[in-house]
This record gives structure tokens, C-alpha cells and sequence, in this order.
């Protein structure tokens, strides 16, 4: 596909060190290392290869003028049509890489380029003609890409490490409302990070920096997800299913496409049983990976278990146990760069690492759960607008008389309070202390995050899957995967998040994708039959590990503020 998974660097200071920045990730890709010195402007990268394996499909890669060049990390899905077109327009090409196919649909459409591709990326094209930087980073935020811009100075990277060790001239001062978000959210949401100066670039959006005049001149989204607003059903189920089947399906086969070993990550869950089924059907001979737990009330892996016998996989497990996690435990700041706390990254990197031993490459579940309805949250919403409706005055009343009295009870709050308070939001702190402790004004909303994405009008189920598409899932999700991963040299792809699986999905009916409020109703149906009634419609457990393999409960605000301070300067 390209030089998949790699790490990206650049910046216009010529005093900063962009050999330290690009070496600190190397990890990202430790196949080839090289920086290149354009007028006024640096670009490094580091490759990992998973196709066109020679130097041709190294970067920096340049125009046959010299005109621009690209620094990409990531994957085009079925770049190959593409690559047909510009061929049939006249363009030449030096290597089989999806990075010059990108590169030859600048030349030709500019920035609109970016609306004919598909696939996770971040990446930067450096135009001479006009001066200017471009990044864009894909949909939904599957690959990272942060930037540092104080007025003058402006550099990106694939890492915070990156840009914390490239800027050595800058002095990078601590966020102390990305401190107070993390203790809301258990991650900095974007575009946010841990630092002042440095930004998240958001998902489905361009970014262009002007080099002469050091100034960004635009950062807008260049996709914009249609999503249906009906609640009732509007579609024959069997045709919805054989879309949905055909969709998936082909979603898989061009993420199956590589010159090295590919792989699936298999909890016996949901989406990872059906991706892996698909890969199957593909490559007979695909490894399948999971990961157990000592404490039985944690694993899954019977699940797993009995897909991969149903179909003679070829399955590799390991059991994820207290000693492990505490030998690991040490490496999370290394990871992150900044607070995070989920604490399924533990056993994702336990996975990784097994699976690399085998494959450079797996495909995951990941995104199913916000593209068809999957979280408990999405039911608990829904059933509170069967009974009272969304905007009920006897709930209103409620809400404002008995929430203190009823904080773990979702009737008695309002839907961004019961949401926050899901992701982590510990009530029995002393909110007051803690924002005077770190100097947090009176009027800071802490649900500005979440408000930005939160539709009212739209069904309940509908409502919180756009909502935590926009936020959980590349802060929470796509964020641990891609660094648990990355940190063994393993390229993680997730096929439920083909473009064209989440405009099929949002265009359906709430009803039409969640029948009668089924988490996921019109998935489980479409692989009933492959997948099996007891493996798709059991409770959802999800990736957690048990707290207690922590060495000791954390209560205090005190001793959470410590941590938070200790890990983040």
C-alpha cells in the first residue's frame, strides 16, 4: 500500500533539531531514516515498509520537477483506480507506492485531490510554487498528526514526542485546561494537547501554512458526514444486509492487500469476529491474535476460541496477568506523551507485541462500535426518549431537583452530564479545589468538547454515535491503538472504518440500523448465520483489565492531581 504506518516530521526553524525529532520515533518506522533541507522548510520521515519495499518508495518524495514534495504516514484504500487515471492523464511513475499516487493528484486537482482519495493518513505536501505547507489528516482520525504554531515558528509531527523533541529552542508550557479536560475525560481532547503552542490537527480537516509570511492561512474540514435524521424504518431489511455484507466485505479486501504478512486482532467480540471471518474467507491461512486474562470475569477468549475452531484459524493467544501489566506499566508516558487513562492500552501493547512476531500488519474491530451502535450508553438513551420523550418537562424537573441526589441513575440527568460522567468524571470530587488548583476560570465549560458535536434533533441512538465518533473515538480509541501498536513496529488497520462503510451506516434510519433499539441490530442480523446467535447477541464486555491489578486504589483528588503532574512535566 505504500510506506504504511511511518512517522512524519517537518518544521521552518533551522535551529531546531529535526534529527532528534524524527530518531524519537523511530519505532513508527525503523525500516530508513532521511531529512531533507527544502528552501526555508525541513522534511524528515522514517519508513516502515509494507509495500514497494525499494528505495523508490522512500521520503521525501519529490516531483520529477522539484517542484513539491509529500511526507505521508498512513494507507489509500484501492489507490490502485487512481494510479490508472493519472497514468491514462500522463503522469509518469517511479514507484508502485499509494505516496506518489498522492502526490501526481496534487499535481493535477490541488487541494481537491483530498476528496477522491479514502484511507487513514496524516500528511504534509510542500509546495514551492506558492510557498505553503499543507496537512491533512483522514476522517475520523485514525493516524495522529499534532502541530506546533506560536505566532512565527510552526512545525508538525506524527508524535508529541516529535515536536517536543524537534522544538529545542522553543520552552513548551503546560496546558493546565487540558490538565483539567483529562481529569474530565481520562484523555486531552482535540485539538488540544498537554502543552500551549501545540494542537492536534482535527480529523477530516487541511491545514495550510504560509512559509513566507509564517502565518496559517486556513484550517477547515474538508468532509462533512451526512447523517439521517429518521427514526422509523425506510428500507427493506435483506437489501440493507446485502450492501452492508458486499460493503464490508470489499472494505477488508483492499486492507488485506500488502507485500508482508497480515494478521486480525480476534476478542470475540463483534467486530473483530466479523472482520476476521472476512479476512478468512479471503486468506484461509490468516494468524488471528487474542488476548486472555488471568481473572475470568475479564475474558473473552472462548469466543474467540469458538469462531476460530468453527473455521480451523490459525489462532496465537496469550494470558495478560498482574505480573505483566506492572512490567509495563513504566512505558505508558512513553507511549502517549501526555495523561491517558485508558487502561485496555496495556493489553492492546501485550497483543501487538505477540502479533509482530508473526505479522507486520492486522486488521481490527475497531469503529464498530460508534459507526453501527454498539455502546450500552446509545440503549440508556434511547429507552429514556421511549418513555419520556427527549424533552419531556417532568425529566426537566426531575434533572433539576434530584440530580444530586441520583447522580448514577441516567433518568434524573441531562445527556452531556450522564455522558461525561461515563467517560470518567468522578462526582465525589471537589470540583471547586481542583480549579483553583490549577488556575481554571469560573466560566471554563467543560463540555465545550462535547457540545461542539452534539445535535439535539437528531435520534437518541444517532445523536451520541456522531457524537463520540467526533470525540471518543479518535482521542480514546483510535489514539491507543495506533501508539499501543506503533510501539512494536505493527501497522493496525480497521476496515469498519472505510469511508464508504460510515456514509452507508450514518445514511441509514436509526431504526434501519438499530432495530427496535439493538445495539448494532443490523450488523449482528447480517452475520447471524457465519457468526453464530451466542458470540454476536451475548453482553458486551469490551478490552478493560481489572483495577486491581493497580498497586494501590487511588482516591483522593490530591493524590490524582500528583499523578497527573508527575506523568505530565
Amino acid at each position: 500500500m505504500g510506506d504504511d504506518m511511518c512517522g512524519i516530521l517537518g518544521g521552518n526553524n533551522p535551529h531546531w533539531n529535526y534529527q532528534k525529532g524524527i530518531e524519537c520515533m523511530e519505532h513508527r518506522g525503523p525500516d530508513g531514516m532521511r531529512i531533507s533541507q527544502v528552501q526555508d522548510f525541513t522534511l524528515a520521515f522514517t519508513r516502515l515498509s509494507i509495500m514497494d519495499l525499494s528505495e523508490n518508495g522512500m521520503q521525501p518524495m519529490f516531483s520529477y520537477d522539484n517542484q513539491v514534495g509529500i511526507v505521508f504516514n498512513g494507507e489509500i484504500y484501492g489507490y490502485r483506480k487512481l494510479r490508472d487515471t493519472l497514468v491514462k492523464k500522463g503522469y509518469r511513475f517511479r514507484s508502485t507506492s499509494d505516496t506518489e499516487v498522492i502526490l501526481n493528484a496534487y499535481l493535477e486537482w490541488g487541494e481537491k485531490f483530498i476528496t477522491k482519495i479514502d484511507g487513514m493518513f496524516g500528511m504534509a505536501i510542500y509546495d514551492k510554487r506558492d510557498m505553503t505547507v499543507k496537512l491533512f489528516r483522514d476522517r475520523v482520525g485514525i493516524k495522529p498528526l499534532y502541530y506546533y504554531y506560536n505566532g512565527f515558528d510552526f512545525g508538525f509531527a506524527s508524535e508529541l514526542k516529535g515536536i517536543v523533541n524537534m522544538c529545542n529552542t522553543a520552552s513548551l508550557e503546560v496546558d493546565n485546561t487540558a490538565l483539567y479536560d483529562y481529569i474530565y475525560y481520562l484523555y486531552v481532547p482535540d485539538p488540544k494537547t498537554i502543552y500551549k503552542n501545540v494542537y492536534k490537527l482535527l480529523p477530516g480537516h487541511r491545514m495550510t501554512f504560509d512559509i513566507r509570511k509564517r502565518r496559517i492561512m486556513k484550517d477547515s474540514a474538508y468532509w462533512k458526514l451526512k447523517v439521517n435524521d429518521c427514526q422509523g424504518a425506510q428500507r427493506k431489511q435483506s437489501d440493507l444486509i446485502e450492501e452492508l455484507r458486499h460493503l464490508v466485505k470489499e472494505s477488508v479486501e483492499e486492507q488485506m492487500i500488502a507485500d508482508v504478512p497480515v494478521g486480525t486482532f480476534l476478542s470475540g467480540g463483534v467486530d473483530s469476529s466479523i472482520v476476521t471471518y472476512e479476512g478468512h474467507q479471503i486468506n484461509p491461512g490468516l494468524e488471528t491474535f487474542s488476548m486472555d486474562f488471568a481473572d475470568s470475569r475479564y475474558s473473552e477468549l472462548r469466543y474467540a476460541n469458538e469462531l476460530a475452531a468453527r473455521y480451523q484459524m490459525h489462532m496465537n493467544s496469550r494470558i495478560f496477568n498482574r505480573s505483566i501489566f506492572r512490567q509495563h506499566y513504566h512505558k505508558l508516558k512513553d507511549w502517549y506523551d501526555e495523561p491517558f487513562a485508558d487502561t485496555s492500552a496495556f493489553p492492546t501493547y501485550l497483543v501487538s507485541e505477540m502479533a509482530k512476531e508473526k505479522v507486520s500488519v492486522v486488521l481490527t474491530g475497531d469503529g464498530g462500535d460508534e459507526v453501527f451502535g454498539g455502546y450500552w450508553r446509545y440503549q440508556s438513551m434511547w429507552q429514556k426518549e421511549q418513555e419520556h420523550g427527549p424533552d419531556s418537562p417532568i425529566i426537566t424537573l426531575l434533572y433539576d431537583k434530584m440530580q444530586d441526589r441520583k447522580k448514577n441513575n441516567y433518568f434524573w440527568l441531562d445527556d452531556l452530564t450522564f455522558l461525561s460522567r461515563v467517560y470518567g468524571w468522578r462526582p465525589s470530587l471537589d470540583d471547586k479545589k481542583i480549579r483553583k488548583q490549577l488556575r481554571i476560570d469560573k466560566d471554563y465549560d467543560i463540555c465545550d468538547t462535547l457540545r461542539r458535536y452534539y445535535h439535539k434533533d437528531l435520534p437518541p441512538i444517532t445523536r451520541v454515535q456522531l457524537l463520540e465518533l467526533k470525540t471518543y473515538l479518535p482521542n480514546d480509541i483510535l489514539t491507543k491503538v495506533d501508539r499501543a501498536s506503533m510501539a512494536v513496529s505493527l501497522e493496525t488497520r480497521v476496515p469498519l472504518l472505510a469511508r464508504k462503510v460510515i456514509e452507508f451506516s450514518f445514511s441509514l434510519s436509526e431504526e434501519d440500523r438499530c432495530p427496535k433499539g439493538e445495539l448494532k441490530g443490523l450488523l449482528k442480523k447480517a452475520y447471524e448465520k457465519e457468526i453464530g446467535k451466542d458470540i454476536l447477541y451475548r453482553q458486551k464486555m469490551g478490552f478493560g483489565m481489572p483495577v486491581t491489578y493497580f498497586k494501590k486504589k487511588v482516591t483522593s483528588q490530591e493524590s490524582i492531581l500528583k499523578d497527573i503532574w508527575k506523568f505530565s512535566l
